[in-house]
């Protein structure tokens, strides 16, 4: 029997339930592997990775892209023919790459010639396919938030740890000078001791009721569902029929908690990064939420969270801040926002109001060098080129599966806290609330077969074993 077709036999049990065994990339042999190119198959074709993921890898030569999977053959169609298009015109020639479609990712995760693959899905369906590639010993680019709860976001972190996977999470932001610029000079020092960070985030509007549709028949609605439950199909609980415009399941809790994690991830991981907090977590959290009473779009609206971290360092999260992360000490503040830069054309901020991005209560304070004998933090100069660069070298990147799951786990304890009106206290060492057993239920929800981890048989087979 041929490889394939017994990983064919292999992989997906009766029960629809993935068994990938393990496959180790070619990329892992080095720049000395026979077609000195990491092969890189996309899951998810739509507006995240047509716009920043795609172009973000396919800029680089030692990248290709040659397997696109996406739940909806229209996208994944237009998705082939987006690439096609970049390589035929910066290669001049039609005969570059052909690239291969499937609907169902896991078919993807069955070729052996694939050595990486970027997920750029929805929110529910980011922790599963990235546990599962990681079973079939593809490294992974996984767009942020990386999970939807806390239990599967932890599983993640397990495995890729376990299987030596190289994940970087799509937090762009700690590949832009200034987010390491500030984070620098906090760690070391030069607004005195660190009291007080101030994040800007927005929140997202209402929505009307929405009229059940017919599914389109190049959707597989079923499995874009995965996991969560069965709801009717509507166009604005998915995404565009047409177009690449910001989808409206952002906006559904069913399938995310809306800015918190969507943005959250983004600015309260670079917040960690200047606070040494990266691997642990608030202490306490509370929040309050203004959430939609009725409508499709549910996710919350205006709202505060409010954070302390050690040593008395109080974090505070709402769209009433100027988008960005501003931090306070005794000798001064620092803010650093994205400035000009946007991941999509859709990405809800104005720029204007954000366009500075890096100022300080002193000019000195941004001219301030950092000496030898202080703490130097990691450099990446673009985001997707260290995730390739770590490909071929096997270090860790700069947002690790262990790094983002702790800034997920923040993100996603600040929505319970919007949910439940009280104070939590969090114990990030055993990742659960402290004597309350309602928050303690929320960390993880229920999984609809055959869809989410806790129905992986391998997984569950490796985390008996540890």
């Amino acid at each position: 029997m041929k490889r394939r077709d017994y990983l064919k036999k292999t992989a997906v049990s009766a029960t629809g339930m993935i068994m990938v065994p393990t496959i180790i990339p070619s990329s892992v042999l080095g720049k000395n592997a026979p077609s000195n190119k990491i092969n890189i198959g996309q899951i998810g074709c739509g507006r995240i990775a047509r716009d920043h993921d795609l172009p973000g890898t396919m800029q680089y030569e030692i990248a290709r892209i040659v397997a696109i999977a996406d739940v909806d053959m229209k996208r994944a169609k237009e998705g082939k023919e987006h690439v096609e298009q970049y390589y035929n015109e910066k290669k001049q020639s039609d005969r570059f790459v052909d690239l291969k479609l499937y609907q169902d990712y896991r078919e993807m995760l069955l070729d052996s010639d694939i050595d990486a693959v970027m997920i750029s899905t929805p929110d529910h369906w980011h922790a599963q396919p990235a546990i599962e590639a990681a079973l079939a010993g593809k490294d992974i680019y996984l767009q942020k938030p990386t999970s939807l709860t806390i239990a599967e976001g932890r599983a993640l972190a397990d495995v890729i740890r376990l299987k030596g996977t190289i994940l970087q999470v799509g937090t762009q932001q700690r590949s832009s000078p200034q987010f390491r610029i500030a984070a620098e000079l906090v760690r070391n020092g030069r607004i005195g001791k660190l009291h007080t960070v101030r994040i800007g985030l927005p929140g997202d509007p209402a929505g009307e009721a929405e009229p059940e549709m017919a599914t389109p028949e190049n959707l597989d609605y079923d499995m874009w569902l995965g996991s969560t439950p069965e709801a009717y199909y509507t166009e604005k609980r998915v995404h565009p029929h047409s177009g690449y415009s910001r989808p409206g399941w952002l906006r559904c809790e069913q399938f995310g908690a809306g800015m918190i994690t969507g943005w959250g991830q983004h600015h309260i991981d670079s917040a960690h990064w200047g606070m040494n907090t990266e691997l642990t977590g608030p202490e306490e959290v509370e929040a309050i939420a203004e959430f939609p009473r009725s409508g499709l779009w549910d996710v919350h609206g205006d709202f505060m969270v409010k954070a302390k971290y050690d040593d008395d360092v109080m974090m505070f999260i709402s769209g009433g801040y100027t988008n960005g992360i501003r931090y306070e000490g005794s000798e001064g503040w620092i803010f650093v926002s994205r400035g000009n830069y946007s991941a999509t054309a859709s990405d809800p901020v104005s720029q204007a109001a954000s366009a500075k991005a890096l100022d300080a209560s002193d000019p000195k304070i941004l001219t301030s060098k950092i000496g030898e004998n202080e703490t130097h933090l990691y450099v990446s100069e673009e985001h997707h080129g260290n995730w390739l660069d770590c490909i071929q070298s096997r270090k860790q990147p700069i947002c690790t599966a262990e790094v983002g799951h702790r800034t997920c786990s923040t993100c996603l304890i600040s929505h319970i806290a919007m949910k439940l009106d009280r104070k939590l206290y969090w114990d990030a060492a055993n990742e659960r609330f402290k004597g309350d057993d309602e928050a303690n239920a929320m960390l993880s929800r229920s999984q609809r077969a055959p869809w989410g981890y806790t129905h992986i048989k391998e997984l569950s087979g490796m985390m008996s074993k540890t």
